[in-house]
């Protein structure tokens, strides 16, 4: 079978391995679609802080169940299908208080471990869970949706929060997404026009424009000098970790998601200052899985719209190269694999 893997920063290669053979406790599926994580481009860059080289990137996607022995878990052939891609130890002190998603020697697909982007992989059972009808592009954005998710429930955005998402990528604008559904009122910050003006289309209350108009200015104009109850950070630099701690109200919440190899020397006591509740947020629970599947099939929120642009396998390094010379035009790049 046909795979991909990043050998170093800023090489991309299609080669073949042998297909996963079934074993007790897992199904072989049939990779269809696979969306390129920031990870996966901080991979190929060279800034992603757990890359490690030879990596086979990928973890949000979806896939056929082409192979699976009999189970209590209801996994069956031909089942269209998403998974948990963190792999947790189970025996640390996180695991054992259930916070499996923060798990001390955490392995993500991708990430710390090989990753989804190859024709045939083999996954434990536990992990899979079904699409309940969603087609195969809307489940390979289950994931990171659930990222975005996962960091409003961390920092309980509730109906009448003012929220500002600082960063308009996929994963900002899914944050934006989990916001709104919670009832809160969204602003989103950002350099890229481009990204402005989606998160305006899918329902952003405001936008800041963090290269054009004065930062502060613009939170003490949209909170009349109150600031946010909840900001969340979405990009992983100082100056957006900042802007959080700037904009977050007295008694605010903030979160952060991004993910950088940058160090930030700040005044720390702003924290202790404003009172303010700080949270990381870290990968996603199943139980975000299995809302978010539950609640997009509802068609309460459309979450391909951030898709804009789908690769063939053969097309990878195009895909990487694409992504990250042209952001601009560019929000969700996918590969279709299967």
């Amino acid at each position: 079978m046909k795979y991909m893997v990043i050998p170093e920063p800023g090489k991309v290669m299609i080669k073949e391995m042998e297909k996963p053979v079934l074993k007790p406790g897992e199904a072989i599926l049939k990779i269809l679609y696979g969306g390129i994580c920031g990870s996966d481009l901080g991979t190929y860059k060279g800034t992603f802080l757990y890359a490690s080289y030879p990596r086979i990137p990928g973890h949000e996607f979806s896939a056929e169940v082409v192979d699976v022995g009999e189970n209590s878990l209801g996994i069956e052939k031909g089942m269209i299908v998403t998974a948990n891609p963190y792999f947790n130890c189970g025996q640390c002190y996180s695991c054992r208080r259930g916070f499996v998603n923060c798990c001390t020697s955490n392995q993500t697909l991708g990430a710390q471990r090989d990753g989804i982007f190859r024709q045939y992989f083999s996954m434990p059972l536990e992990r899979i869970y079904p699409g309940q009808g969603l087609d195969a592009l809307t489940l390979s954005m289950i994931e990171p949706f659930c990222i975005s998710y996962h960091a409003t429930e961390r920092t309980s955005v509730k109906a009448g929060d003012r929220v500002l998402v600082v960063g308009a990528g996929p994963i900002g604008l899914f944050a934006l997404m989990a916001a709104k559904l919670k009832g809160a009122t969204v602003y989103v910050s950002d350099m890229m026009e481009n990204r402005l003006t989606k998160a305006l289309e899918m329902g952003a209350d405001g936008i800041i424009r963090t290269n054009k108009e004065d930062f502060a200015a613009r939170v003490k104009e949209i909170t009349q000098g109150d600031g946010f109850d909840v900001c969340i950070e979405c990009v992983g630099l100082p100056q957006t970790f900042q802007n959080c701690i700037d904009a977050a109200a007295f008694r605010g919440r903030v979160g952060l998601v991004g993910v950088s190899k940058q160090k930030h020397d700040f005044a720390f006591t702003q924290i202790q200052t404003k009172e303010l509740d700080v949270f990381g947020s870290r990968n996603a629970l199943k139980k975000d899985f299995i809302d978010l599947i539950a609640l997009v099939k509802t068609g309460q929120c459309q979450v391909k719209q951030i898709i804009t642009d789908v690769y063939e396998l053969d097309e990878a390094e195009k895909a990487f190269a694409d992504l990250a010379h042209d952001p601009q035009s560019r929000l969700k790049s996918v590969i279709k694999i299967g």
